[in-house]
C-alpha cells in the first residue's frame, strides 16, 4: 500500500539530519561480530548507512585495503579510476579511499576538480584505457548506493572488464575487509587526505570529455539534432548533472533542457517514493511526479538516479513508461536500426523481467540470454560482443557501438535516455506509442513485486531451493511449464525460483535486507489473473519453506 504522501514534495521532517549522518560515518565503530555491520556485497556493491553502523569510515578503509590486496594478487597495474556521486556519504568515502589507495603506491584517475562522476562514466574510462594500453590494465570504484535514500552511502568496485565485480571477486574482498575489520585495521596502510589528494600518484581526469568525445559512436545525436526533439533532461540531483549540462551546448541541441539542475545532499527537493521515503528512483511513478507533471513541456522527458545508471523516460502520451515497456522498445528498435552488429549477437535480460521482451526477441529473430538478477551477469558478453543489449527490470541497460564494440560493461542511464531522444527522432513516434504496437501484437501484459515476510532461515532456504522441492502442477489455472532454480541463459544459480506457464509467471527472491523475499509476477491475462499468480506463489514458496 502506498504512502499517503507518496508523489508529493518533501517536507523539512522528511530530510535527514547532515551533520549527524556525516559524524556517524567518521565516530561509529562497526561490530565485526555482528552481520549487519559487516562488509557485504550484494548485486551491485557493499551499502548502508552511517546511522546503522553499516557504512563507516572502517568499512571503506578496510574494503579498500581488500581491493588494493586482489588488484596486486591478480596482476591489475595500471591505474585505477575512481567516481563517487551525489550522496553525502560519497565523498567521505572517496577522500577515505584515495588515503589507503595512494598509502598502497595505487595510480589513481580521478575526477578535474573533484566534479561527480557517473557510473556509467567510470566503467567507459576503464574500457577506453585497456583498449588503449594492450598489456596493462585498469579498474575501478564508483563510490554510489545507486537510487537509495540521502542517509545510506555505496561502495563498488569494477574489474578491469569494466562492469561490476562478480562474486569471485567480491566474496574475496568482502572476506578480507571483514578481516582487517576484526583486526582492528591494523592491516590498512593509510595516509592524510591531503598528501594523498597532493600525491604524484593521484592525476586528474576528465571522464566528461572522454564520454563525450566517444558519444556519437553509441546514440545517433545528428538524428536527434536534426529533428529538433525536445527534451527535458531531469538529473535528479545526481552525478549526471555536470553530464546534462554541458551535453545539449556540446552537442548543439536546439531544444534541450536541464530540468532542475540542484544538487543537495538532502535531495529535499525530490517527491516522496511509494513508501513515504525520498529514493531517487527513476522508474518509479512517486519519485518522477514532478517531471511527469511536466511531460507537455518535451517530446521526451529523462530521469536519472543518483549515479546514473538508471534511466526513466516520460512521454505526454504515456507519462512515466514501465520500465519492462521501454526496454522492449529499445531492443526491438536497435536490432532493427545498428546493421553494424553482429548478427548472432544476443538479446540479454534478467529472468525477472518482463516475458513480452522473450516474444519480442523471438519477432526479430534473435537469441535471448536470462540470467539471474545483477547486471555483472552481462558483462562478458558486452565485452566481447556475443551480447550486443543487456538490460534488467530496475530500469537498467547498456548496449554496443554502431560498430559492435562495447560502450560501458556497466549500466549507462545517459544513453539510455539519449535513445529514447533517437527513436522519436528516427521513427517520429514516442517510445510510448511504440509500446503500444508491440502490445497489440504480442499481448498486453501486468506486472508487479510484491513483498511477503519470511525469516532469516526462511530466505536461506529460499536462495538454495532445488526444483523438486515444488509439488504445485498448476498456477492460477494454467499448468506449470517451467519451474527454475538455475537460470536458462547461463545455467547459474537464480538465489531463489521461477515458476512458468504459458500466460504468466512468478520469481521469488530473498531480500538482502529485510525478512522478507518478493515477488515478482506477470500476466497476459489481465490484473485479476497476475492477482491469483501473486496469491498462489506466496502459498508456493511457503510451502517448499515449512511456512
Amino acid at each position: 500500500m502506498a504512502h499517503p504522501r507518496a508523489g508529493t514534495p518533501a517536507l523539512p521532517e522528511d530530510l535527514i539530519d547532515v551533520d549527524a549522518v556525516e559524524r556517524a560515518y567518521y565516530q561509529n565503530k562497526p561490530d565485526p561480530s555482528d552481520p549487519l555491520q559487516q562488509v557485504v556485497f550484494g548485486t551491485s556493491g557493499h551499502r548502508g548507512s552511517s546511522l546503522d553502523n553499516a557504512f563507516n569510515e572502517d568499512h571503506i578503509l578496510a574494503t579498500t585495503q581488500a581491493i588494493v590486496e586482489y588488484r596486486a594478487g591478480a596482476g591489475i597495474t595500471g591505474p585505477l579510476f575512481i567516481g563517487f556521486d551525489t550522496h553525502l556519504l560519497s565523498i567521505p568515502a572517496w577522500r577515505s579511499a584515495l588515503e589507503v589507495l595512494v598509502a598502497n603506491g595505487v595510480s589513481v584517475c580521478t575526477a578535474a576538480g573533484d566534479a561527480f562522476t557517473p557510473t556509467p562514466a567510470v566503467s567507459h574510462a576503464i574500457l577506453a584505457f585497456n583498449r588503449d594500453h594492450p598489456g596493462v590494465l585498469s579498474d575501478g570504484i564508483v563510490v554510489t548506493p545507486s537510487h537509495n535514500p540521502p542517509r545510506d552511502g555505496g561502495f563498488k568496485y569494477n574489474p578491469p572488464s569494466g562492469g561490476p565485480a562478480d562474486t569471485g571477486i567480491t566474496s574475496v574482498v568482502a572476506d578480507r575487509a571483514n578481516q582487517l575489520l576484526a583486526e582492528g585495521l591494523s592491516g590498512v596502510r593509510r595516509v592524510s587526505f591531503e598528501a594523498a589528494r597532493a600525491s604524484d600518484l593521484v592525476a586528474d581526469h576528465s571522464f566528461i570529455d572522454g564520454y563525450f568525445a566517444d558519444l556519437a559512436g553509441v546514440v545517433d545525436i545528428d538524428a536527434i539534432r536534426s529533428a529538433g526533439v525536445r527534451i527535458g533532461a531531469d538529473p535528479m540531483g545526481g552525478a549526471s548533472v555536470g553530464y546534462w549540462a554541458e551535453l545539449g551546448e556540446r552537442f548543439d541541441l536546439p531544444n534541450f533542457t536541464v530540468v532542475n539542475a540542484t544538487v543537495d545532499p538532502t535531495f529535499g527537493f525530490m517527491t516522496l517514493d511509494t513508501d513515504g521515503k525520498i529514493r531517487m528512483d527513476c522508474s518509479s511513478p512517486n519519485a518522477m511526479a514532478s517531471l511527469i507533471s511536466a511531460r507537455d513541456n518535451y517530446d521526451i522527458a529523462t530521469g536519472n538516479d543518483a549515479d546514473s545508471d538508471r534511466h526513466g523516460i516520460v512521454t505526454p502520451d504515456a507519462g512515466l513508461m514501465n520500465p519492462n515497456h521501454y526496454l522492449a522498445v529499445a531492443i526491438e528498435y536497435l536490432f532493427t536500426h545498428r546493421p553494424g552488429w553482429n548478427p548472432a549477437a544476443a538479446v540479454g535480460k534478467t529472468l525477472v523481467s518482463s516475458s513480452l521482451i522473450d516474444r519480442v526477441v523471438a519477432g526479430i529473430g534473435r537469441t535471448l540470454l536470462e540470467v539471474p538478477v545483477g547486471f555483472k551477469w552481462f558483462v562478458d558478453g558486452l565485452l566481447d560482443g556475443s551480447i550486443a543489449f543487456g538490460g534488467e527490470e530496475s530500469a537498467g541497460a547498456s548496449f554496443l557501438t554502431f560498430d559492435g564494440r562495447p560502450w560501458s560493461t556497466d549500466k549507462d542511464g545517459i544513453i539510455l535516455a539519449l535513445l529514447a531522444a533517437e527513436i522519436q527522432a528516427v521513427t517520429g513516434q514516442s517510445p510510448s506509442q511504440h509500446y503500444r504496437r508491440l502490445a497489440d501484437t504480442y499481448g498486453e501484459s501486468v506486472y508487479a513485486r510484491v513483498d511477503a515476510p519470511a525469516s532469516r532461515e526462511q530466505k536461506a532456504t529460499l536462495a538454495k531451493l532445488s526444483a523438486d522441492q515444488i509439488t504445485a502442477t498448476e498456477l492460477a489455472g494454467e499448468p506449470i511449464t517451467a519451474i527454475l532454480t538455475e537460470a536458462p541463459g547461463n545455467g547459474a544459480a537464480i538465489g531463489g525460483l521461477k515458476v512458468t506457464t504459458e500466460n504468466a509467471w512468478f520469481a521469488a527472491r530473498p531480500s538482502g535486507t529485510e525478512d522478507v523475499y518478493k515477488i515478482y509476477g506477470e500476466s497476459f491475462k489481465g490484473a485479476d489473473h497476475l492477482a491469483q499468480v501473486q496469491e498462489q506463489a506466496q502459498e508456493v514458496v511457503d510451502a517448499a519453506l515449512g511456512g
